[in-house]
């Protein structure tokens, strides 16, 4: 079975990307499925099932989106597999833009629209950075001057990625992120497996639970900026 990475920021189209691509996998008669990690709600998934696609859901809540994915990543693995797909899609949140939820040996995309910004490609961490595909969306309604310059940005941050542009409205493009996803690679099992990149930062005072603000109240990872010799 292939798994496939994809993160993003909100409303960037990951949903509709994915949607796409998968009835172009299908079209090659490939199971594919998917699972959806997201934080107070998803309803997406009411998308994916009315496109008959297979999907389970997972929400955060309090918790990092991030730490969360990993934590459940092997039993959406033993899921995927239990239900003989060929290829399982994981979509992640993306909401703080420091999201990083790719794995080593593991195919990665980062799904991100003109609309956001030329200055926004900067503005995004590692799953923009170490993505082995960008997928830019929405690039019907900007002018032809505007998509070239958001994509020149892209590469900036990362020169080595493969863009794609697609339509999520009516799949343009698709059929080209569907024949990279066929070829990539097999995984068995992620026990052992590494991240590409390091985890936000938790176990502050804040992420366990504490609500006062003030330097008494801080413990753990902070971080504070000096306002001053300004």
């Amino acid at each position: 079975m292939r798994l496939v990475t994809v993160a993003g920021p909100p409303s960037s189209g990951k949903t509709s990307v994915i949607i796409k691509t998968i009835e172009e996998l299908r079209r090659k008669g490939l199971a594919v499925g998917v699972v959806k990690f997201d934080c107070l709600s998803a309803q997406d998934e009411d998308f994916y099932t009315s496109h008959s696609i297979p999907v389970r859901t997972g929400l955060s809540g309090g918790l990092c989106p991030d730490h969360f994915f990993v934590s459940n990543i092997e039993e959406a693995i033993r899921w995927a597999q239990e239900q003989n797909f060929d290829i399982l899609i994981t979509e992640s949140a993306g909401l703080c833009n420091r999201c990083s939820p790719h794995i080593k040996d593991v195919l990665a995309l980062c799904v991100i629209d003109n609309l956001s910004g030329i200055n926004t490609p900067k503005k995004i961490g590692p799953m923009l950075k170490l993505a082995d595909i960008v997928v830019i969306t929405k690039g019907d309604i900007v002018s032809q001057a505007e998509r070239e310059v958001f994509a020149y940005r892209v590469r900036q941050v990362n020169p080595r990625g493969i863009i794609v542009h697609i339509n999520g409205v009516t799949g343009q493009g698709s059929f080209y992120l569907a024949k990279l996803l066929k070829q990539t690679s097999a995984v068995g099992t992620l026990h052992g497996a590494t991240l590409r990149f390091t985890m936000p930062g938790a176990l502050c005072s804040y992420c366990l639970g504490e609500r006062k603000i003030g330097d008494d109240r801080q413990i753990g990872v902070s971080k504070l900026v000096s306002f001053r010799g300004r």
